[in-house]
């Protein structure tokens, strides 16, 4: 039901102690996020202590459910010398499916061979005002082409047997103001909008791909906020658009019920919300046992029903079982990362993406150099002089 940061996040140790026994995690945990991904360098190592850490939820909690080891990927895996590509946004200029395909497969490769088996990537917002804060993390914005690039990208990771965590569902990339933490988008943006503009590229990456994750956003839509919000979480997501995984939260989208949307009083009623809407797992950069221990009072005190908590268990154990992690659970390649990651043929790759990116412009009728046919304002901004008096 919760994330579990990684060494130097959430966790104060680097490989699993005695004190993890006396824990939340004695009981076990949905995945942990980014443990050790910049902290060593030696890919064999890493794939090593990967493995270690897995053992201690394998050999020594109550019921030896895997971890799922989560991780970033929207330019390459997130992961000390792993490969790095140009920004979503780059990939978007390339207009190559193959090419998406191709970072998706070496991105999961990667996390294969460390033993990383959920990235969360691709990003699918549609940015609809350039001053957003995360425009440069966005394919682009057009629907189409975000879903098409999306697709591949999703496709390749998990041909590898990493499951596809794409972000931020759904309606972040047009909030009012461009707006990114105080996320709100009410609604001037229309049904219409939101099915062909926004959801279209999560639709079509779920029913395509197959992806098996997804963080939803911080946002709010029609007044109600997408980690508390039943409609989208529930009847889009899963009954709609087919979707089999498990949600989490991006981080702090829970507090976020009770801290900025002011929709619930306080952080235990927020959990009660995310739960009920459909948000399987709590993710977020802090120690989850406060949102685990209110959880177990939900239960108890009959707010919340054990069949409602097996519904949200149960996904996260259908991804668990996709990934083979109760067949084999140390998936890392010990001996063979370092020849993995970063392999030429992996940076051939990147380099492909890298050229295909750039954009030329047409220098149509001299526009450039400007010279002195235009005047700049105070605000900086240039006009045509017949456009502009002298006070701009």
């Amino acid at each position: 039901m919760a994330t579990f940061y990684g060494y130097k996040k959430a966790l104060k140790d680097s490989v699993p102690t005695q004190e993890w026994l006396k824990s939340i995690l004695k009981d076990g945990i949905a995945n942990i996020d980014e443990h050790l991904n910049k902290e060593i360098d030696d890919h064999n190592t890493l794939a090593q202590a990967l493995s270690e850490t897995q053992r201690s939820f394998v050999e020594y909690t109550r019921l030896g459910i895997p971890v799922d080891f989560t991780n970033e990927g929207i330019r390459g895996l997130c992961a000390s010398g792993a490969t790095s590509f140009p920004s979503m946004n780059g990939l978007g200029c390339t207009w190559n499916k193959e090419l998406a395909y191709l970072e998706g497969v070496v991105e999961g490769k990667e996390a294969r061979a460390l033993g990383y088996t959920n990235v969360y990537a691709p990003i699918l917002d549609v940015p609809r005002d350039q001053r957003w804060g995360r425009w440069e993390g966005s394919i682009g914005e057009d629907s189409y082409l975000v879903a098409r690039i999306g697709v591949a990208m999703a496709k390749g990771i998990q041909d590898q047997k990493v499951v596809s965590s794409p972000k931020h569902f759904v309606g972040y990339g047009d909030c009012k103001a461009s707006r990114q933490w105080d996320a709100r988008t009410d609604p001037h943006i229309t049904p219409s909008e939101m099915y062909y503009i926004h959801e279209y590229p999560f639709r079509k990456v779920f029913q395509e791909a197959g992806a098996l994750g997804v963080m939803c956003a911080y946002n709010d839509y029609d007044g109600v906020p997408m980690s508390g919000n039943y409609h989208y979480l529930t009847e889009v997501l899963r009954k709609e658009m087919g979707f089999k995984g498990y949600v989490v939260s991006d981080s702090y989208a829970i507090g976020r019920l009770n801290g900025v949307h002011k929709v619930t009083h306080n952080f235990k009623e927020s959990g009660l919300w995310a739960l009920r809407a459909g948000l399987n797992v709590r993710t977020e950069f802090n120690d989850p046992t406060e949102y685990i221990n209110n959880i177990r009072e939900l239960v108890n005190e009959g707010s919340l029903s054990i069949e409602r908590l097996d519904d949200m268990v149960r996904d996260v154990l259908y991804v668990k079982f996709w990934l083979g992690l109760f067949d084999q659970p140390y998936s890392g390649e010990h001996k063979k990362a370092n020849n993995i990651v970063a392999s030429q043929e992996h940076l051939d790759i990147a380099m492909r993406v890298s050229r295909e990116c750039l954009v030329l412009m047409k220098n149509q009728n001299n526009l450039l150099p400007l010279g002195n046919k235009y005047k700049k304002n105070d605000s900086g901004i240039f006009f045509a002089k017949k456009d502009i008096s002298d006070k701009g």
